[in-house]
This record gives C-alpha cells, structure tokens and sequence, in this order.
C-alpha cells in the first residue's frame, strides 16, 4: 500500500467531496467516513413538511419570520439586520461587492474562499497575520472563531478593530461557527450602528449543510440591497421551515453544544494516545500537526476516512468529528495502525 498521496486531488481542495476521495483511494473500505467538512455528523431531527411547502413558490411573509427567528438566535438588533441566502457562501460575492475594488485584507490562515472572492470583485486582496493590519484596509475579513485553527478574537478586540477604521469600507466578520464559540464574542448585536457584516452559517452547526441556508447580519441598508441582489424566493420553502423550527429550538441546542463538547474531548484523546499534536480547532473539528501529515492522511484515505489537508500547510489537518460508534471505531483502529507504522516518524 502506498503510504504518501504526493498531488492533491483539486476537488478535495474543500472539503466533502466523497467522489474525489474514492478516485483518491479506489480499494478503500466502505462506508466512506468524511471527517473534512467541520460539520456536525447529529443533525437536528427535520420535522414532517406539509407537501405544499415543495408545491408553491415561498410567500415574503415567511421568510419576513425566518428573519425573526433567526435575528433573535443570533441576537441582531432586529429582523431589519438580518438578510436570508442559500447558504453564506453564495453571500461572499455580494458582499464583498459593496465595497468599490480597492484594498482588501483577509486574516489568515483561514477559509481560501474569502481571499478569491474579494479577488474576483476586483480587490487587491493580502492574506494578513496580525488583526492591526486590517485597520486600513478597504475590505478587512476576520473569521471568528477561525477557521482551521479555532482561534476566538475576543468581541472588545474586535470592536476596537471597528473603532478604529471608522467609516471606512467594511468589515466582514464570518462565525460560521460561532454555534460552537463564546456566545459573548458575537458582534451580532452591533451591526445596526457600524459598517460591519456578521455572517452566520446555519448548516455547520445544524449538521444540515445540504439544506443551504446562512445569514448576513448588517444595518437594514445592506440586508436591502443583498435581498435585492439575492432575488425574489432565493430561500426554499423546506429551508425556510427547517431553519425556523431549528433555530427557535434552544433545548436542543444547548444539549447539542454540550455533547459536542464531550466527543471533541473523546477526539483528543483518540489523536493524543496515537502521538498526533492537537493545535486548534472548535468542538467540530480538530486541527493536528505532525511531520508526517501526508502519510496520515493517505493511512487514513486507504482506511475509507477522509480528513482535510492544506497545500499551504504540509505539517497539519483538519479532523472532525465521527458519527456514531462504528466510525470511531474505525477512527481509532486506523490511527493506533498509523501510530505502529508511521509515528515514530510524526
């Protein structure tokens, strides 16, 4: 068995992609276990939907609700500031539009997704290290919490970051998985008075990603004009309800973050006892390095488990979580095999 996989396979440059990691490892056990994505494996229970949800075109009035809901969840000033899309990502592109193309930072390492969009909107766009390098930027990109490494920039930090530039562009500060955060880091609740853009991922954390729903949360003025440039019925029926009945649902949520809480321990320790440094992450992902990361990601691909590399980066990971007990099962026996073999090289 070949232990290094030397070119990446373009499609696996994000995560999710199974029918790229099977060409990768054809011989490899199935199920396939996708432990790329960062999102939840216990998704929220949909309900029943009535068959007319797939039968009409949406009415404004329900997705004036959803806008309720969801401004409440993530605490926004108001319905106003919230705008709904098909998930955040297709919000990049219009968002970083509002801004005329000029100097655009993005605080990296994080998401590849940030720094092509406001590229392709015209922006001169750096990947920055440090929060203070965002202070003059036309454009200026935070994730928090980040993503791969976790890291949580604290909400007074970034509201000196706002104070400082101004009125100047427009800061974006994505918590995608803000679900999983400090609650209190969220700057949801000032974007009515500030030229800032939250946006809010509801997929990731509802482990519903294929639902495609997230939000912009921003002064009325912008959630206007990116529903204008969203369109008429730019949400489904389906997701508009899935989305309201999740979102108001705290009891699960809560239970959730804590069960999350206790699997990104057990994955800790499944890492730590093979040798493998955990240096990031949230309770939805772990981000390890080692030396030897191209042959823990091949040992994994040949076990049928798909983590996620980074080309930039050839010494870390990204690992989520598994989804029930036959898959950390699997996890465990492929990473104590990795261990005999490889760790002495890690």
């Amino acid at each position: 068995m070949n232990a290094s996989v030397t070119n990446m396979e373009p499609a696996l440059l994000h995560g999710g992609n199974l029918v790229a990691a099977r060409r990768l490892f054809p011989d490899a056990p199935e199920p396939f276990i996708d432990l790329s994505t960062g999102i939840n494996p216990h998704s929220y229970p949909v309900p029943p939907l009535p068959p007319d949800l797939f039968a009409r075109l949406p009415e404004p009035a329900t997705l004036d609700g959803l806008a309720a809901i969801a401004a409440r969840a993530y605490r926004a000033p108001s319905r106003d500031c919230v705008a709904a899309a098909p998930g955040t990502q297709i919000l990049l592109a219009p968002v970083v539009g509002l801004v005329r193309p000029g100097k655009a930072a993005v605080l990296g390492p994080t998401y590849g997704e940030f720094a092509r969009a406001a590229s392709l909107a015209g922006h001169d766009v750096a990947e920055v290290q440090d929060i203070g390098q965002l202070r003059n930027a036309d454009l200026a990109v935070v994730a928090n919490p980040n993503n791969p490494d976790g890291r949580v920039f604290k909400r007074a930090e970034l509201l000196d970051l706002s104070d400082a530039r101004g009125r100047r562009g427009l800061l974006v500060i994505d918590e995608a998985f803000m679900d999983v955060g400090p609650p209190d880091a969220s700057l949801g609740g000032e974007v009515a008075r500030r030229n800032i853009v939250v946006l809010r991922s509801f997929g990731k954390f509802f482990g519903l990603a294929g639902l495609r729903l997230g939000f912009a949360l921003a002064q009325p003025k912008i959630t206007k004009q990116l529903a204008a440039l969203l369109g008429p019925w730019a949400i489904s029926g389906p997701a508009i309800a899935i989305g309201e009945t999740a979102l108001a649902d705290d009891e699960w949520a809560k239970a959730m973050r804590t069960r999350l809480e206790g699997e990104s321990r057990r994955l800790d320790a499944a890492l730590t006892e093979a040798g493998i440094e955990v240096v990031g992450g949230t309770s939805l992902f772990r981000l390890v390095r080692t030396s030897a990361a191209d042959s823990l990601f091949a040992h994994l691909g040949h076990a049928g488990i798909l983590a996620r590399r980074f080309p930039d980066y050839p010494m870390r990971l990204r690992i989520g979580l598994p989804g029930d007990e036959d898959s950390w099962g699997r996890l465990s026996t492929a990473l104590a095999a990795w261990q005999r073999r490889f760790g002495r090289d890690a």
